[in-house]
């Protein structure tokens, strides 16, 4: 089996050596593919050796489907430029190219949040897809929370180790982000023709802190879980206000 880690890149000169040196030990390959980042992030991923590629941003499914279609291996790893594999995930990889068994392969991704591993939350544990066959898998999703298809029915093993998740620095950047996200899920919901009534962001709100701060045990993740939880109720609110200005045409 042959491997070619596959990373995508906007101003990730904060996280892209790591995550690169991550993949190397396992990789055939490395290719990034760039939406062209105006800080180091080319300079960083040219001195490590890699593929680096440029190209105008289509959205997460089409840009990862285009990185697929340049690798040259049997197998694709895909990996986000804020993560990286740990030894003991390193370690099933490699135990994974010697099999050499036709199957997907998912990781448990353990995200650092502000300098502290998040293990609750609804954080944790995080099962993701990520190592899979080139010619018989892409992705799909027109606008946010792409989704792994493939055109056979294999099994799937979970791998040791973890992929770990430097998401956020600060609580200004997860409120940004999670923002973005909940404005693209919001145009999603529009054009599947979805309606929210007066009331459905502040309930939706609610509901989402009620549920990773009590339900999920955010809790326990002390006041990094209470941020998460509250950081995550406002932009459901922002999502849904967002999805009744869609639904109004303004």
């Amino acid at each position: 089996m042959t491997i070619t880690s596959a990373i995508i890149t906007l101003n990730e000169e904060r996280n892209i050596e790591r995550c690169i040196r991550s993949v190397l030990p396992f990789s055939d390959e490395v290719i990034v593919l760039d939406a062209f980042s105006n800080d180091r992030t080319k300079e960083i991923c040219q001195s490590l050796g890699v593929r680096f590629i440029q190209r105008e941003w289509e959205g997460y499914a089409a840009s990862k489907n285009f990185l697929n279609d340049q690798a040259g291996s049997d197998y694709i790893f895909s990996i986000d430029a804020d993560e990286a594999v740990d030894e003991d995930l390193l370690k099933a990889i490699q135990k994974v190219k010697e099999n050499n068994e036709t199957k997907l392969y998912s990781v448990n991704r353990l995200t650092n949040y502000c300098g502290k591993w998040i293990k609750h939350s609804g954080w944790y544990p995080d099962i993701k897809t990520r190592l899979f066959p080139k010619k018989t898998c892409k992705w799909s999703g027109a606008f946010v929370h792409e989704e792994l298809v493939c055109d056979v029915d294999y099994t799937t093993e979970l791998l040791g180790g973890h992929l770990e998740h430097y998401s956020y620095y600060d609580f200004k950047d997860h409120r940004e982000r999670a923002d973005k996200y909940s404005s693209l899920t919001a145009m999603k919901f529009h054009a599947q023709g979805k309606k929210a009534g007066m009331l459905k962001p502040y309930l939706s709100g609610f509901g989402r802190f009620i549920s990773m701060y009590f339900i999920k045990l955010g809790f326990l993740d002390g006041m990094m879980g209470f941020k998460i939880a509250e950081i995550s109720a406002r932009s459901n609110v922002f999502k849904y206000r967002e999805l009744r200005r869609l639904n109004k045409g303004k």
